[in-house]
C-alpha cells in the first residue's frame, strides 16, 4: 500500500528535547537489585556495585534522564534509609510491590553515582503520600547544599563531598491513586504547600514537576492548572498501552487481533496528549510548563512462573513497534512534551534490558531506543503523511507513523513504522526546501517475518537490527519500501 511523505526541510518546528527518550527505574522486582545493582563484591563484573554490562548497554542509547525511585515505591520511601554505610541501613518493606524486604542498599549516593556513570540528568521523585515537606526539603538540601549545615555535613561524612547537580524533582507519584488516593483539589493545595519548601542552593535550580493524571483524567489537570500553574515548571501524565486492566494478555502468545489493538491503543496516546495540553494551554499559553510523561510502555500479564508483583514481562517486535510509534507522537508534540521516561529501564515492564544472573540480553525496544537516537535535541521538521491504512476486522489504523528531524550537522532523520503485519508499505517520500542538493540515503531496519519475535537468553540475536536496502531514489526525493511490521530509520547526509 502507498502512503507519501512530504518533508520539509528548511521549516523547522523547535527542537526536539532530548529528555524524551528518558528512562524510568523503580525498586519493584528485579529493575534495582540484580537488574542494576548486584553490589562491589558480586562476582558479576560491576562498578562500584552497579552491574557493567548493563552500564554499558545503557550507555550506547545514551540515556538523557532516568527517574527514581518510583512510581508507587516512591510514595513509601523515606530517604534517609538509603544512605550511609551500606551494613546499618535500615531494612524495610516494600509494602506497594511484593512486601519483599527493601535492604536500602542502593540509595541516593548509588542512584546519582549511576547517573554519573551514565552521563544522564537525575530526577527525583519525593514523597508526598507518606512524607512530609521536611523530609522533602531535607532531601533537596542534603543532595544539593554547598556548604557546611548538619545535613551537607552528613552528606560529605557519606562520601560526597561535592553537592550534585540535580534539576528534576517529582513532587508525588500518581497522588490520585497509590500516592493517596487523593482528589485534585487536595492535591493542588498540598503540591502548592510542599513546592514552598523545595530551595535553590548554590546555583542549582530546581526544575519541579508536580503529579499529574492518569489516561484522560482531563479534570486533574484542569484543577492543577487552575491552582497552580506559575507554581510548577512540569505536570507529569501517566499512559499505557494495555489491552485492558481486567485482562492484560500474554506478551509472547498473541493473535492479529491483539496486534491491532495494542497499535490502537499506543496511537491514541496522541489524542491524550492533544486533550490535555489544550487545557494547559488555557493557562499556559505561552507553553512554559512542560508535559512530562514519566511513566508510559506496554503493560502486559508477568510471564509464567514468575512473581506477579514483579511485573517481568518479555518484549516482542510488537513492543518495538509502540515504541516507535509513541517516541514519533512525543517528537510531533514537542512544544509541549519536554521529557518522557518509559516504564521500565530493566527486568521490569517495557524494559531496554532483561537479565538472568551474570547473563544480560538486551530488547526490541531498545534497539528502537538506539535507532532513534539521532532525534534527541535535534529539530523537528515539518511533515505531511498521506497514509494508506490498515485494516483488521472492519476497523482502520493509519499504516503508516513518521516523524523527522535536522541534526546539527544538517543530516535529516526521518523514522517511520510500518503498523500492518502482512502488508508491506511503499512511502513515497518527497523532499522540499533542499530541491538543489542531492544527499546520501542510508538507514536500518528492525523486523522480523514473526510478530512474536524476541530475544531470549538461549537466542540473544533472534531479533535485531539490520542494513536498510529498501530506497529507491527519485526526481523529488525518494521511496523507500517498508517490510511488514518495520520500525526504519533513514539517514540523508548531504
Amino acid at each position: 500500500m502507498s502512503s507519501t511523505l512530504l518533508i520539509n526541510s528548511d521549516k523547522t518546528a523547535g527542537i526536539i528535547d532530548k529528555n524524551i527518550y528518558g528512562h524510568f527505574a523503580e525498586h519493584l522486582g528485579r529493575c534495582i537489585y540484580d537488574g542494576i545493582w548486584v553490589g562491589e563484591h558480586s562476582p558479576i563484573p560491576n562498578t562500584y556495585g552497579i552491574r557493567n554490562d548493563v552500564l554499558h548497554a545503557l550507555r550506547r542509547i545514551q540515556v538523557p534522564v532516568l527517574r527514581w525511585p518510583g512510581g508507587c515505591f516512591a510514595e513509601y520511601y523515606h530517604w534517609k534509609d538509603g544512605v550511609g554505610p551500606r551494613q546499618y541501613r535500615k531494612r524495610t518493606v516494600n509494602s506497594f510491590w511484593g512486601q519483599v524486604v527493601e535492604t536500602n542498599q542502593f540509595g541516593t549516593h548509588e542512584f546519582m553515582l549511576l547517573c554519573d556513570l551514565l552521563q544522564c540528568e537525575p530526577y527525583v521523585a519525593g514523597n508526598v503520600g507518606s512524607g512530609t515537606e521536611q523530609e522533602m526539603s531535607e532531601w533537596i538540601e542534603y543532595m544539593t547544599y554547598p556548604g557546611e549545615s548538619s545535613l551537607a555535613l552528613w552528606r560529605q561524612a557519606n562520601g560526597r563531598k561535592l553537592p550534585w547537580r540535580l534539576k528534576y524533582f517529582g513532587i508525588g507519584n500518581e497522588n490520585w491513586g497509590c500516592g493517596g488516593n487523593m482528589r485534585p483539589e487536595y492535591y493542588a493545595d498540598l503540591y502548592r504547600r510542599y513546592q514552598t519548601f523545595i530551595y535553590n542552593y548554590g546555583d542549582n535550580k530546581i526544575f519541579k514537576i508536580a503529579s499529574g493524571a492518569g489516561e484522560t483524567n482531563y479534570e486533574w489537570t484542569e484543577v492543577m492548572m487552575r491552582e497552580a500553574a506559575n507554581r510548577l515548571d512540569g505536570l507529569s501524565l501517566h499512559y499505557y498501552t494495555v489491552l485492558s486492566w481486567e485482562n492484560k494478555g500474554s506478551a509472547t502468545v498473541f493473535t492479529e487481533k491483539e496486534w491491532f489493538l495494542i497499535m490502537k491503543k499506543a496511537l491514541f496516546i496522541d489524542e491524550v496528549i492533544t486533550g490535555h495540553s489544550e487545557i494547559m494551554d488555557k493557562y499556559d499559553p505561552d507553553k512554559r510548563v512542560a508535559l512530562v510523561v514519566d511513566e508510559w510502555g506496554t503493560w502486559y500479564d508477568v510471564e509464567p512462573g514468575t512473581n506477579p508483583d514483579f511485573l517481568y514481562q518479555q518484549n516482542t517486535l510488537r513492543d518495538a513497534l509502540v515504541a516507535g510509534i509513541t517516541l514519533n507522537i512525543f517528537n510531533s508534540h514537542n512544544d509541549r512534551v519536554r521529557m518522557a521516561n518509559i516504564a521500565q529501564m530493566v527486568n521490569v515492564l517495557q524494559a531496554m534490558i532483561l537479565t538472568q544472573g551474570a547473563m544480560m540480553i538486551v530488547t526490541p525496544s531498545y534497539y528502537v531506543f538506539e535507532m532513534y537516537k539521532v532525534h534527541q535535541n535535534a529539530e523537528r521538521l515539518d511533515i505531511g503523511l498521506d497514509t494508506g491504512m490498515y485494516e483488521y476486522n472492519g476497523e482502520q489504523l493509519p499504516q503508516v507513523s513518521a516523524s523527522a528531524s535536522k541534526d546539527a550537522a544538517g543530516a535529516i532523520h526521518i523514522s517511520l513504522c510500518n503498523l500492518n503485519p502482512a502488508d508491506g508499505a511503499n512511502v513515497d517520500v518527497q523532499l522540499r526546501g533542499n530541491e538543489n542538493k542531492r544527499g546520501t540515503v542510508y538507514g536500518t531496519v528492525l523486523t522480523s517475518h514473526d510478530m512474536h519475535a524476541h530475544n531470549t537468553f538461549q537466542q540473544p540475536d533472534a531479533i535485531k537490527p539490520a542494513p536498510f536496502y529498501g530506497v529507491t531514489v527519485t526526481a523529488e526525493g525518494f521511496t523507500a519500501e517498508l517490510p511488514p511490521m518495520s520500525v526504519v530509520v533513514l539517514t540523508i547526509k548531504y
